[in-house]
């Protein structure tokens, strides 16, 4: 966690103190929400000016999207804050994940429920170490084991988050190719599937599997991770081969929401989910694999 600067912005009477419990980037967009009623711009006029939408000013605003540099830049001049935002984005910017994940990432931390469909592979905030170690030996077969090791930390390091008994909310509907495709051998999959199944054994999440016998489905062409949040609008991440993109346009949202209703609609219940992937697991760990 990056230190952010104590500083009297022009007109406020006094420094600042930012909650010692808040994550960096909300006291940032807590300061930016400051800064514009300080002006007396609505989050609309103000995205006027940096021509995107007053949501994202919102959800900048709420802590849920990170300051761009290039917009931290354009908040400075058009705000007065004298430097503020371009030095203090530039830290709390730093990521530990890939660029085209590191927003998603950081959006995941503070989401009240995230839905998600992954059509080939565990979820990472769902992946056992073994299971994702062969997932980046995969995606980078010539890293060097110290970057292997890092990847694989950050990556379980997001898992905690499932150590709150309550949030986020989290509803998985996973493809059946996510079940059969042995990632790392039959031992990695017996363990990947078991952690799945004791998750939702401890009610921790809610999981379908869209079995192949559902033919053609809305999201054939990809992954797809709805967030939620108390005071933001929902976001949807939309995840290909090392890139991704975050929708926040409430149109495109809401189309992304019913194609992840209708895939619940094609999937299996819960319970029936959680007994297949159960019988999968202890398939793996007995080498007996149903036809």
């Amino acid at each position: 966690m990056c230190e952010l600067e104590l500083i009297t912005m022009a007109g406020t009477g006094g420094p600042r103190k930012p909650d010692p419990s808040a994550s960096p980037r909300a006291i940032i967009g807590a300061e930016l929400r400051h800064a514009r009623e300080r002006k007396g711009l609505s989050q609309e006029a103000l995205g006027e000016s940096l021509f995107v939408s007053g949501s994202y000013i919102g959800q900048m605003e709420a802590g849920t999207r990170r300051i761009p540099q290039d917009i931290a830049t354009q908040l400075d001049g058009l705000l007065d804050t004298g430097g503020f935002f371009e030095r203090n984005c530039r830290a709390a910017n730093k990521s530990r994940y890939p660029d085209h994940f590191a927003e998603a990432a950081e959006a995941e931390a503070v989401a009240e429920a995230i839905k998600e469909f992954a059509p080939l592979l565990i979820p990472g905030l769902m992946q056992t170490e073994a299971y994702a170690r062969e997932v980046f030996h995969a995606y980078q077969p010539t890293a060097p084991e110290e970057k292997i090791d890092e990847l694989v930390a950050a990556r379980l390091e997001r898992g905690r988050l499932l150590a709150d008994p309550t949030k986020p909310l989290l509803w998985v509907v996973l493809g059946e190719a996510v079940l059969r495709q042995e990632v790392g051998g039959r031992d990695v999959m017996a363990g990947a599937l078991s952690h799945v199944a004791a998750l939702a054994r401890r009610r921790r999440l809610i999981v379908q599997v869209l079995p192949f016998g559902a033919g053609a489905y809305g999201a054939m062409e990809g992954s797809l991770k709805l967030m939620s949040f108390k005071d933001a609008p929902t976001l949807a991440y939309l995840q290909g081969l090392n890139a991704g993109r975050l929708e926040d346009d409430p149109g495109a949202v809401r189309r992304h929401e019913l194609t992840y209703d209708l895939l619940g609609a094609d999937a299996l219940s819960p319970r029936e989910s959680l007994a297949l992937i159960e019988t999968l697991a202890e398939d793996y760990a007995h080498e007996d694999r149903h036809p």
